[in-house]
């Protein structure tokens, strides 16, 4: 379905007009057959199949004679008679086919004019094929209307007809995805929004299977010789990337874990959009791919950052987003479960016979891959969620340095607007914390081993849940907790859970302390 066509409307009545055509001469056989039926004889006809060629619909019909022998036929009418349509049928010629009007008017069981909100409760979601469309005739001062035959794909109506009345035409072959709003309404999502959340899991897909820990390459970068076997424009980029990278200490202060969060590299494209190259010297993305220029063959080395020729390097190292079709007819995949968070640790060996400046390139171009593992999983997560809230997710990681060592910090972030505060007119004037936030934290900080953080911001009250997985950390936060509940009431949040557990947290799309979050706020 193209993106212009949101909502429409399935207002039929019970019993659809039929055309005066009806009475004589409907279907024209397009194959003229001599003596199909006897005079006075009549047979059972059934759609097989239904599609539009211009303004005329041509068909599959079963005929079943009285003495029991099928056939099939071929034929063409001004009117479309829905798949499964069953008729009685008699030759009126040796092109033609007549049935009566009480059959024709019969055979519109076949097509729905409503929808069973028993078998599709409201909300529910529908996939069909637009087998026709044609338009009503229209009087003077009206908007024009368009009638189509849709086939249900999938759910407890797989293979029914439905009828539609929308203000545009549908295209005829075209697939469509819609919402149940009531038994006579729907609301359609354009299939363009299903197709882009479709490629970007297919491209997630493709870059975690590529991407590799940023330890491997910073730790190779700082152990890189410091004598003239390196260019002086490769030694001075390795040497600004490294001195960027910020400490514990600067993710201490707000300013400094804001500027630390905008140079993670989750932003490099948008900084790109918005014309700032000179603001993206110490920006990690920036600095890796500019790392690759210098080392890929054939490019030559700019100490000076260049959007062209980092655009140029991203098309060699990273192919683009490739936008498929949804495949097979029928086929409409819900939406997938974002990637896991947090992103497994990958180191990437030296290969027999590779150079040292060979595996640095393949270490900087897995990390360029882990970076945007992380920027397309902020996209798949990004989106309306079934209580009709705006989700928006940033996820990223920032290599912490800890004396001569590196600490990746992995970073989700979650905000939660209700439709109400997205129409608020004061919606930037509102405390940002009015809003539900959602943040996890992953890292493995020595010696107290891997840890994960999961909290909830929302009116104010603050929840949490940690997960150490060594059993002694666990038992240390777990008689610190009184302290940090002090320091978190000092700081004017009203704390809500605090829990320590050993382990790591249950994967899955809702975990259970997602689902306590929820009964909070009920």
């Amino acid at each position: 379905m193209t993106g212009e066509i949101n909502n429409l409307a399935a207002l039929i009545p019970a019993n659809p007009p039929l055309r005066a055509a009806m009475t004589a001469e409907l279907l024209r056989l397009l194959q003229p057959q001599q003596a199909l039926l006897a005079p006075g004889e009549t047979a059972k006809a059934e759609v097989l199949t239904l599609r539009q060629v211009g303004q005329d619909f041509q068909m599959l019909l079963k005929l079943t004679l009285d003495n029991g022998k099928q056939t099939n036929v071929q034929a063409s009418s001004t009117l479309p008679l829905a798949q499964g349509s069953q008729l009685t049928v008699s030759q009126s010629s040796s092109a033609n086919l007549t049935i009566s009007v009480q059959q024709a008017i019969a055979s519109n069981v076949a097509t729905l004019t409503r929808i069973d909100t028993r078998e599709l409760p409201v909300g529910s979601l529908l996939q069909g094929k637009v087998l026709t469309s044609q338009a009503l005739p229209q009087n003077a001062g009206q908007l024009a209307q368009f009638r189509s035959l849709v086939t249900l794909l999938g759910g407890p109506q797989a293979g029914a007809t439905l009828a539609i009345d929308s203000p545009r035409p549908l295209p005829v072959g075209s697939l469509l995805s819609a919402r149940v709003q009531s038994d006579q309404s729907l609301s359609f999502v354009p299939l363009s929004g299903r197709q882009e959340q479709l490629a970007i899991s297919q491209q997630l897909s493709t870059q975690q299977s590529r991407q590799a820990s940023l330890q491997g390459l910073l730790n190779t970068l700082q152990q890189l010789p410091r004598d003239n076997s390196q260019p002086n424009e490769l030694r001075a980029t390795v040497d600004k990337l490294l001195a960027s990278l910020p400490d514990v200490r600067q993710l201490s202060d707000p300013k400094g874990l804001a500027q630390a969060l905008n140079n993670s590299g989750v932003f490099l494209e948008a900084k790109l959009l918005a014309g700032l190259p000179a603001a993206l010297a110490p920006d990690l993305k920036a600095q890796v791919v500019r790392l690759v220029a210098q080392l890929l063959p054939g490019l030559p080395g700019n100490a000076t950052f260049n959007p062209g020729a980092a655009a140029s390097t991203l098309a060699q190292v990273m192919p683009g987003m490739v936008r498929n079709a949804l495949g097979m007819l029928g086929q409409v995949s819900p939406r997938p479960h974002p990637g896991g968070f947090p992103l497994p640790s990958r180191l990437l060996q030296s290969q027999d016979g590779e150079g040292d400046l060979e595996h640095l390139l393949r270490l900087a171009a897995a990390t360029i891959s882990r970076l945007q593992s992380h920027q397309l999983a902020s996209l798949e997560q990004t989106g309306t969620t079934a209580d009709g809230n705006l989700q928006t997710t940033w996820q990223l990681e920032i290599p912490l340095r800890t004396g001569q060592d590196f600490m990746p910090l992995q970073m989700k972030l979650q905000r939660e607007e209700t439709p109400e505060q997205q129409s608020d007119p004061e919606r930037e004037r509102r405390d940002p914390l009015e809003m539900l936030w959602r943040i996890e934290l992953s890292f493995d900080l020595h010696p107290l081993g891997p840890l994960q953080v999961q909290a909830q911001i929302s009116q104010g009250s603050l929840s949490s849940q940690l997960w150490a997985e060594l059993p002694s950390t666990a038992q240390l936060i777990e008689s610190q907790l009184g302290h940090l509940r002090e320091r978190l009431l000092a700081r004017g949040l009203n704390v809500g859970e605090l829990q320590c557990h050993h382990g790591t947290p249950p994967q899955g799309p809702r975990t259970h302390l997602e689902q306590r979050w929820v009964d909070e706020q009920a």
